[in-house]
Order: structure tokens, then sequence, then C-alpha cells
């Protein structure tokens, strides 16, 4: 795909700076791209860990706002990384590409050993853009709404005291399910269902299904199951008032506000999706093997695999 020489192109360069292998490829990824005529956006603070230039930067710019006129934003971290500029990029939809450098990196496209591959994509445009769904999160306290956020793996309400149990009412789609006591309760997306819900002993769904996860944390009851419910369909959790201890919801492990009893926290699909840049068509399931390092030895396939 080529661009008109006229067209300003910028990309924002996201970094986990703590970390000197990030530091590296972060300065390497940013020559590379100005020297293609490609302006780095950066946020200061970044641009002074690196102690590079500020000419191709916008001084003063908020960074919430930085990736309006930028093509994609190139991360190059682990997940938490890619989820951090998930916040950034949440409204303009701005694509997201990850250079993974943590541990799983199931969010990230590409490895740290793939720079010049990665430069190439950008370069060229040639990547793909894949949406996935996210999550509006809402809590209220006597019908008021205290407070709203979203979601790109999950919303865990969780108890806030280690000795102390958490009681609940689940409900969906306007309707009662069970109460039970719990360390929590996990409502999340097939992207996030190979984060928190994976280990919680929920279900792996396909970025391709849409669907909306619910999934009870150490629940005392004989009906607590995961749910895998419709992507139309709302979740909510109730804590109950007779309960003495108060909870806490946290949103991809970044963003937390305290729940009082009596709190309603609820799920919907959310307005705005998450946009993954992706570089090759790989299957799901490689992504599962390789990430999770699955034992395939002997396997043979189909006659027409």
């Amino acid at each position: 795909m080529s661009t008109p020489a006229d067209v300003v192109r910028r990309v924002l360069v996201l970094t986990h700076t703590g970390r000197p292998e990030a530091r590296e490829v972060a300065l390497q990824f940013t020559k590379a791209l100005e020297t293609h005529g490609i302006i780095v956006r950066m946020a200061s603070v970044e641009a002074d860990d690196l102690g590079v230039g500020r000419d191709s930067f916008l001084p003063g710019i908020e960074l919430s706002d930085s990736a309006e006129d930028c093509e994609l934003v190139l991360v190059i971290g682990g997940d938490g990384s890619i989820l951090r500029a998930a916040e950034i990029t949440h409204g303009s939809e701005t694509p997201v590409l990850g250079v993974n450098l943590g541990h799983v990196g199931f969010l990230a496209e590409a490895e740290v050993e793939h720079v010049e591959t990665v430069l190439d994509a950008i370069v060229h445009r040639k990547y793909a853009i894949e949406d996935r769904l996210t999550l509006d999160v809402t809590v209220s306290n006597d019908g008021v709404e205290v407070f709203r956020t979203f979601a790109v793996n999950e919303a865990s309400v969780e108890k806030a005291a280690r000795e102390r149990m958490l009681e609940v009412i689940v409900e969906v789609d306007d309707r009662p399910l069970t109460r039970f006591g719990c360390d929590g309760v996990v409502c999340a997306t097939p992207t996030g269902s190979t984060a928190y819900n994976f280990s919680a002993g929920g279900p792996i769904v396909w970025p391709s299904v849409e669907a909306l996860l619910m999934v009870p944390l150490s629940a005392h009851a004989l009906f607590a199951r995961p749910l895998v419910v419709s992507p139309t369909s709302t979740l909510a959790v109730e804590v109950i008032r007779s309960n003495n201890g108060a909870g806490v919801l946290w949103c991809d492990g970044r963003r937390a506000v305290d729940l009082a009893p009596g709190a309603r926290i609820e799920v919907r699909r959310g307005e705005h999706p998450v946009r993954l840049v992706r570089l090759h068509e790989a299957p799901f399931t490689d992504r599962l093997v390789a990430k999770f390092q699955l034992p395939v030895d002997g396997w043979r396939g189909s006659r027409n695999a």
C-alpha cells in the first residue's frame, strides 16, 4: 500500500523504559522510523529516559490525546504495556502493535527478535487490523452511578480483606442466578480468557467468538461454574449488604475502585473495541501452543493438513 508524499505519517511509541532491552529496541525503532520519514511521537518522560531529541515530539500534549492522529501505536514491552496503550487509544480506536519483551505476551504480535519484520510492516503498511471485544463497566450505589470504566481482559470483583469472604449475588440479563460467598468474580472477554480467567479455571475462548465470560473465584456453592453468555447479555454482581467485608473492583489489573456493601457492578459489551495489529494470519491454536509451550510431539495431523 503506497502513501502519498504529502501525507504526514505519525507513530506513537510506548516503551517500558525501566528495562534496558526495551530502551535499546525503542531507540532502534525510533531512528529507523524517522529515517523513513515517519514522525515518532512519544511521552516526554519516556523521551527523556531514552535520551532522544525533542524535535519530533509534541511538547505538552496529553498522553491520552497523543494517539488521535497516529496511524498506530507501537508498544515495546509486555501485556501490561499493551493494556496501557489500550487505555490511551480507547475512544480513538488507533490500532496497537505489540513487540513482546514480557513472559507470555498474548496480546503482542511480534517478539523482540523480529524488529526488522515489524519495521518493514509499519513502513509499507503490510498488516491487518483485528477488532477485539471489550467491556464497559459501571458501579452504582443505591441506583446512583459512581464509577465507569472499560476493560480489555477482565473486570474482577474481589474481596478487600484476605481474612473475610465476599458474599455476592450474580445476575445475567436482569435476572438473579445465584448467591454465594467467594473470593471474587471475574467477568472476562475472549481476549482475557487467557489472562485472569485462565488462572481462575475459566474456559479459553477463541478471539473470533463473541461472548462474555463469568467465573467465580473460590466460591462456596454447589452451583459455581464458569459461564459463557451472549455478547449482548448484561452481567451483574451485587455485593450483599449484610456482608461485613468490603470489596474492590479491578479492571485489567490497572484501574480500581472500592466497593461498599450494596454496590452493584454491571458489565456489558464495550462500545469501543480494542484494535490489534496483525502481521500474519496464524491460527489461534498455534498461538496457544507457542505461548504456553504445549507439547504436540507425535501429532500426525489429518490427510488434508
